[in-house]
């Protein structure tokens, strides 16, 4: 399997429990398609240096991830997802 490296941004305004709920369901996407998250590390909120969707801030996710078509369902889902502003999808070199 390929390892990548995905990040994505939530609204910095959610609560902590449904925050946790957001980042358990994106996971749970990714090992439902039979990928593995190997790293999960939350940065916490930051500023953003131009407004996205209306916010000024939000709660930044890096993972880990080794998979093959996990991502596209993964790519899907946030990008329906209202609690997700943006995600990046890219190889993880290492």
């Amino acid at each position: 399997m390929k390892k990548y490296e995905i990040m994505y941004i939530l609204k910095a305004d959610l609560e902590e429990t449904a925050r946790k709920d957001e980042i358990a369901k994106l996971q749970k996407v990714i090992e439902t398609e039979h990928g593995k998250v190997t790293d999960t590390k939350e940065w916490g909120v930051k500023d953003f240096a131009y407004p996205i969707k209306e916010q000024s801030k939000g709660f930044y996710v890096v993972l880990k991830v080794n998979a093959e078509h996990a991502l596209n369902e993964f790519d899907r889902v946030a990008k329906l997802d209202n609690n997700v502003l943006r995600h990046l999808i890219t190889v993880d070199e290492d």
